[in-house]
C-alpha cells in the first residue's frame, strides 16, 4: 500500500527534511525547514528503547515513533546515514537492522530518502571530512542559531544528516542547472 503526503510536496519554495542518525538504543531525528535559502529548526529529538526489550520489540518502537514524528511534521524527504565501517560486529549489527527497518518505514510513508557517509556529513558541514565531532556540532550550532549543542550526540548527527542534505540538494540543483 502506498501512502502519500501532499502537503509540502506541491510547493517549490517549501521543504521539510528528515534527519535521521540511526541506532537501537538511541536513534537521532531531526526536522529542518528551508524556505527561500533560510534553513530553520522545526523540531528535534531522539528516540530511546529499552534494553530489556526484544530486539523486534526495540524494531517495532523506533518505526512507529517515526511513523508519529512524519505524521506530525509531514516532511517531503528523509535524510539518514550510511553505515560506515565499524570495529565491533555486534555494534553493525545492531545498526544495520535498525537501518533496515527505518528505511522500510520512510519507503511505506513516501518519502524520497538520500543516504550519507559520516564523511559526506562532515564535508558538508565543514569543508573538512575527517572533522571532529565537537566541530560537526559547534557548526550544527552556529548554522541553525541554536542556543546551545543538541543533546545527545544522536540528535546532534540528524541535525548534520538533514543540514547536510539540504546543502547537497542545493550544489545538485546548481550542477544541473548547468549542464
Amino acid at each position: 500500500m502506498k501512502m502519500k503526503k501532499e502537503s509540502f510536496r506541491n510547493s517549490k519554495s517549501k521543504l521539510r527534511v528528515l534527519g535521521i542518525d540511526p541506532g537501537t538504543a538511541t536513534t537521532g531525528w531531526a526536522i529542518l525547514e528551508e524556505e527561500q535559502g533560510e534553513i530553520k529548526p522545526i523540531s528535534f529529538g531522539h528516540i530511546s528503547t529499552s534494553p530489556k526489550e526484544t530486539p523486534a520489540e526495540r524494531l517495532r518502537e523506533i518505526s512507529a515513533d517515526l511513523k508519529s514524528i512524519i505524521k506530525k511534521y509531514e516532511p517531503q524527504e528523509a535524510a539518514i546515514e550510511d553505515i560506515f565501517f565499524f570495529k565491533n560486529v555486534k555494534t553493525v549489527i545492531k545498526v544495520s537492522q535498525s537501518r533496515g527497518a527505518i528505511l522500510l518505514t520512510l519507503k511505506e510513508q513516501g518519502l524520497r530518502i538520500a543516504e550519507y557517509t559520516p564523511l559526506q556529513v562532515k564535508q558538508a558541514l565543514t569543508g573538512y571530512g575527517r572533522a571532529e565531532k565537537k566541530q560537526m556540532q559547534i557548526m550544527v550550532k552556529n548554522i541553525l542559531n541554536l542556543k546551545s549543542i543538541p543533546k545527545p550526540d544522536d540528535t546532534a548527527d540528524a541535525l548534520a544528516i538533514a543540514l547536510c542534505h539540504i546543502h547537497s540538494r542545493k550544489l545538485k540543483r546548481i550542477t544541473d542547472d548547468n549542464f
